[in-house]
């Protein structure tokens, strides 16, 4: 890519960047968009969203989002340091040095314009020149520099679960436990064999139980009476707003409402009779008596009495119940399946992107588009703007994928869904986005290329840099894309369409939750990136520090106002952050070991043969020191809390409330409005 191309691609981005900023200062503050904007808040905000987004504390960040939304504005804070760092040395001293050596070409400052970016990276310096070595020495700087902040961070982090755990309220996921394949004898209920054995077992700590029942028809039944009911509601809207008398369809759909509740009634009842599932919420007087029953096994058949944490009782996935053990094993097969056909799909959209950033390969593709690639800012327009845009759309789609696949392998939670949404994207991202457009070419060379680890540094060093204008221009497409962010494109057309149309009415009350699985998995690529080309590109740096810049705030006040958290994992995220950034070094170190062999430096590549493996060992340090903490808190910090809380008044409260905690949603008894205009709308639960 020519500077000019990369100039036109930054402004270009930078203007919508600017455009759509604007556009949401102004329409936040209308009171009609408040609920696209701001649905966690009853009135239009008037204070500037920057200004807000900064002076907010991390105190409010938790009491906003959890520690969660902490954890999350903390890889943002992280990112920021580690890359400011690492701008200082890169554009301040490699830069500078890479494009005054001038292997490549001399410099005609009156033709810069035209001249590759490859002038700004380590591929200009003279081969053998003892300038490599200050190339050499910030590698060892940005990596001593991230090792430190990852260190202060986990220990930051973990202190702060054990902090909030602390002073946390009593919350009924520490309290109880799920107990799955409870063997059964003749004529002996689930209810009862659970009751008897725990307390027989854990008599001083035993609370209760809630069996667990098939409601996977109920749940169907539910859904359709929700569906009728919104039908209902819009229906009523449309005719306060126009007058249109619509009495025949409204009340032909409270005559299959009232059918349907009848159903469910019917149904519940049966479930509760009948389909109990081998399965049981047990809940314990104390916290330390629930971390007995998860982390001592149960029985002497370890198949049977299998226990784990509960999830919060807002995050249980149910419908997980109502599938059995074949149905999850058949489906975890088939998302294998399906999860390596998507990457060999999307491996053929990267080859076909990689194709548009080749003017010449354009146009043998296209050849009666010719004459119009010539025009100099169209070329620049289509290698140098459009394969980003491309690969940011396709790859939208992606994370709804993953959260499908996730949901199909059959986990308990919610968050347990989305943490493993998260590392499939995690992996897809890096292979597709990052190895797939590097190593460019077949599935079978790609695989290739690892299985020769002698010739990895080597090829890498190689292929890297060849991407850099590519992946430059992919950060720079990001900041477009992390700032629609901002004006929430998708509600805000869905806003306007429903005012237009008249025909639906949004439920202003449900504000969206934060993805996590799509957002997390993002970031860590941008700073696989900016590791990745610290060395070989350092012009890549500014660009990937602002797109952090803007993430910090743009999700700061997104947590503010828009989304409301679902659940909250104690900065369980933050260990799969610390993972990526250390394979990140040791990315950036096996490109470095490769450009220095390239650069004919042999001794440079030696000496850095110990970096790869003080990072790994400094990893296997930290996973020792701080990885305990995020899996399961100790008998210290249990037993503390347990004291602390004996003797409170609200406990007795506290206990009476969470012996019904975990009843499916769906077994809870409907309840209509109390409004006559809705006196057919059921108050369904949430399921």
């Amino acid at each position: 890519m020519i500077l000019s191309a990369l100039a036109t691609s930054v402004g270009l981005n930078l203007a919508l960047t600017v455009l759509l900023a604007a556009a949401y200062s102004l329409l936040r503050r209308r009171p009609p968009y408040v609920e696209v904007y701001a649905p966690r808040r009853p009135y239009a905000p008037l204070e500037s969203w920057l200004a807000a987004a900064w002076r907010r504390s991390e105190e409010d960040v938790h009491a906003a989002a959890g520690l969660d939304g902490v954890v999350f504005v903390r890889i943002f804070v992280f990112s920021i340091r580690v890359f400011a760092a690492a701008a200082v040395l890169g554009v301040g001293v490699l830069l500078p040095v890479n494009f005054f050596d001038h292997q490549l070409q001399e410099i005609d400052f009156t033709d810069l314009p035209n001249k590759s970016i490859d002038l700004f990276s380590v591929s200009n310096v003279q081969d053998g020149s003892s300038k490599l070595w200050l190339h050499f020495s910030a590698v060892y700087i940005i990596t001593g520099i991230t090792c430190y902040l990852l260190y202060h961070e986990y220990k930051y982090i973990s202190g702060k679960r054990l902090e909030y755990f602390m002073i946390s309220k009593p919350l009924p996921q520490h309290f109880t436990v799920l107990v799955r394949a409870i063997p059964l004898s003749d004529g002996v209920s689930v209810g009862d064999a659970v009751d008897k054995f725990f307390k027989e077992y854990h008599a001083s700590t035993y609370l209760s139980h809630t069996v667990v029942h098939q409601t996977g028809k109920l749940r169907r039944l539910l859904n359709n009476a929700e569906s009728i009911c919104t039908k209902l509601t819009n229906l009523k809207y449309v005719r306060r707003s126009t007058g249109e008398s619509r009495n025949d369809l409204v009340g032909k759909y409270q005559k299959r409402l009232e059918d349907l509740e009848e159903n469910v009634r019917m149904e519940q009842s049966d479930a509760t009779r009948r389909q109990e599932i081998a399965a049981a919420f047990v809940s314990f007087r104390s916290r330390y008596g629930a971390a007995n029953a998860v982390y001592i096994r149960q029985s002497d058949n370890p198949t049977e009495w299998q226990t784990e944490l509960a999830p919060d009782p807002h995050d249980v996935y149910w419908p997980f119940f109502s599938t059995s053990f074949m149905e999850r094993w058949i489906a975890k097969f088939v998302v294998f399946v399906a999860s390596v056909l998507l990457i060999l799909v999307f491996l053929l959209v990267v080859a076909f992107v990689q194709g548009l950033t080749y003017l010449e390969q354009l146009e043998q593709w296209l050849p009666f588009l010719r004459n119009i690639l010539e025009i100099a800012v169209v070329s620049q327009l289509v290698t140098g703007y459009l394969p980003s845009v491309i690969l940011h759309f396709l790859s939208s789609y992606v994370p709804s994928i993953m959260k499908l696949f996730s949901t199909m392998q059959g986990f308990v939670s919610v968050s347990g869904i989305e943490r493993s949404a998260c590392n499939k994207m995690l992996r897809f991202t890096i292979w597709t986005v990052f190895f797939a457009n590097v190593l460019t070419g077949s599935v079978l060379r790609q695989y290739e290329i690892f299985l020769d680890p002698k010739e990895l540094p080597t090829k890498l060093a190689v292929l890297v840099p060849a991407q850099a204008s590519f992946f430059i221009a992919y950060v720079v497409t990001s900041w477009t894309s992390i700032t629609s962010e901002l004006t929430q494109i998708t509600a805000l057309f869905c806003h306007l369409w429903g005012k237009c149309a008249k025909c639906c009415k949004r439920d202003g009350s449900k504000a969206p939750s934060m993805p996590y699985h799509s957002e997390i998995p993002r970031i860590l690529l941008f700073g696989l990136l900016g590791l990745a080309y610290f060395i070989v590109a350092p012009l890549f740096l500014p660009f990937v520090l602002v797109y952090f810049c803007l993430g910090y705030f743009i999700f700061r006040n997104q947590l503010f106002n828009i989304y409301v958290p679902k659940y909250d994992t104690g900065g369980k995220f933050w260990p799969v952050v610390h993972s990526t950034t250390i394979f990140s070094l040791v990315v950036l170190h096996i490109i470095v070991i490769g450009v220095f062999g390239l650069k004919k430096l042999p001794l440079a590549s030696s000496l850095l043969l110990p970096l790869p493996l003080l990072t790994l060992l400094f990893n296997e340090f930290c996973r020792n020191r701080f990885l305990p903490i995020f899996e399961a808190y100790s008998t210290e910090s249990l037993i503390k809390k347990d004291r602390e809380e004996q003797s409170k008044p609200d406990m007795a409260e506290f206990f009476s409330n969470l012996i019904t905690a975990y009843c499916d949603p769906a077994l809870k008894p409907i309840q209509r409005a109390s409004n006559s205009d809705e006196r057919t709308a059921p108050l369904l639960a949430s399921v």
